[in-house]
């Protein structure tokens, strides 16, 4: 008799295991391992097995610092993903949908508890796909200006990379009961971005069907120049100006991961509104910028969920402090800006400076108005739908975070009974959570296998702007903070 956990992709049998009514494949390699000669090169075949493969365990994630770092689960050596499906069979192919993690494109790995996907699987009935990509200096620098014949530098490596994951799912997500013409592509934060960024690639086209961003910072992908300046700011900080190709050859992984972490603290005070960890629009896998490109109409005409948090701004001061949400960088920021224009934005955040506004401010600039922008843009190319989540238990309204920037991740990833969620609701909130998580989980399936959300959703249109407002319950209003909208256009974000 098969075993029916041993799946043949197109490059080698794997063996995963079934647990829960679940069935899981972990560490499948899309991508030959991107070390030695292939560091700072777009992937790579990888080289097929015969053998049965071990896919029980989650692979390494990209080198970082922080928690994921001393766990110890990191390496260079980790362009992998994951699969889970449910473990009966179905006659007809599954819906797949596929996660992009967040991280500002400097930490995070797809082996995340919060990410495993345990309850969309079950109560949508679909295949569920987690990627590796390179991030940091290794995935997010361009040093294609130091290429020379003999070593050559590759542009948008973490883009490249999750490119490569949508091509294996195309190629293999069948064996494994999924469908490749039915393929979500859903992320959060830098993950959103990728799903942005993915939207206006050419290379792109075909690999995903339906898309959602969860608080995406769309604006954030630069031109070369600006580009070329980070890198070099970030090989002086390697010490490897005087020769480049040797540093980025030769440097360790973790003297990579700390100049890298030097280059994004001083980026938030010296250059805020920016991050040197982002997409490069290089003329050729990223031709023009996203925003750009939405505006033309030139982006992959598929159906979008897109939307932010009431409060995205509160967490960062405390534990990601690298968005302008003080007077001092939101200055800075608005240097280029006309003087007319940033009265008019500062006047519709009434306390402007005190520091809640401020940090309302510096969430609505990175989250909240490029979202605006890409809704409003992709109404002409696709069906759109617009919303904000309003959830926070008790505990996160007490400590003034409200639903700030990933807690919609709880209730898309349905953890309330899970020690994330009973944490996050222990002061109260467990009822609240549960329905939020059923209003999002309940439109997530639904647009993934249907390509729109329920009816309760009605799509986005430019004249009346309909938005789903998600909390303890859901309603639908029409352009809210119209006036902060009104104010925000003609901003023109740093490029």
């Amino acid at each position: 008799m098969t075993d029916p956990l041993v799946i043949t992709t197109a490059d080698g049998p794997l063996q995963g295991r079934e647990q829960h009514g679940l069935r899981s494949w972990r560490g499948i390699p899309y991508a030959a391992p991107p070390v030695g000669a292939l560091r700072w090169r777009a992937p790579q075949p990888v080289t097929p097995w015969t053998s049965v493969r071990d896919a029980t365990e989650f692979g390494s994630a990209a080198p970082q610092s922080g928690r994921i770092a001393r766990s110890g689960g990191t390496g260079e050596d980790c362009l992998t993903l994951n699969v889970l499906a449910p473990a009966f069979r179905s006659v007809q192919r599954r819906p797949v949908m596929v996660f992009i993690h967040g991280g500002a494109y400097n930490s995070g790995a797809a082996a995340t508890p919060l990410y495993r996907g345990d309850s969309l699987v079950r109560r949508g009935d679909v295949v569920y796909v987690t990627i590796g990509y390179r991030l940091g200096a290794l995935g997010y620098l361009d040093f294609t200006e130091h290429s020379t014949p003999e070593r050559r530098f590759d542009s948008n490596l973490g883009l490249r990379d999750q490119i490569a994951a949508l091509e294996w799912v195309r190629r293999n997500i069948g064996a494994f009961g999924g469908d490749p013409d039915n393929v979500t592509l859903f992320g959060e934060s830098a993950g959103a971005n990728a799903v942005t960024t993915l939207m206006c690639v050419p290379a792109a086209a075909g690999l995903f069907h339906r898309a959602i961003a969860q608080s995406p910072p769309a604006a954030s992908a630069y031109g070369t120049e600006r580009a070329r300046a980070w890198s070099r700011e970030f090989l002086e900080l390697l010490g490897g100006g005087d020769d480049p190709v040797r540093a980025l050859t030769e440097a360790s992984t973790d003297a990579l991961v700390r100049a890298g972490d030097t280059l994004v603290a001083r980026g938030a005070d010296e250059a805020p509104g920016t991050r040197a960890f982002a997409p490069v629009v290089d003329g050729d896998l990223l031709p023009r910028h996203p925003l750009d490109a939405f505006a033309a109409g030139l982006a992959h005409p598929v159906p979008l969920v897109i939307g932010t948090n009431a409060r995205e701004g509160t967490l960062f001061p405390r534990f990601l402090d690298i968005i302008p949400t003080d007077p001092v960088r939101i200055e800075k920021m608005f240097a280029e800006t006309d003087p007319v224009q940033k009265s008019r934005i500062l006047a519709a955040y009434p306390r402007y400076p005190d520091r809640p506004a401020a940090v309302q401010l510096g969430g609505d600039v990175t989250f909240w108005e490029p979202s605006i922008l890409v809704a409003q843009a992709h109404t002409t190319a696709a069906p759109t739908y617009s919303y904000r989540y309003d959830f926070a238990p008790n505990l996160l309204r007490w400590t003034g975070f409200g639903a700030t920037h990933g807690t919609e991740l709880l209730a898309v990833f349905g953890v309330g009974d899970r020690p994330i969620g009973k944490a996050a609701a222990a002061l109260g909130g467990r009822e609240g959570l549960r329905s939020a998580t059923n209003i999002l989980q309940s439109h997530w399936l639904h647009f993934a296998r249907h390509g729109h959300p329920r009816e309760t959703w009605p799509v986005y249109s430019l004249d009346r702007r309909e938005t789903l407002i998600i909390d303890r319950g859901v309603r639908v209003e029409h352009d809210p903070d119209a006036d902060k909208r009104r104010a925000w256009i003609g901003y023109r974000h740093r490029r």
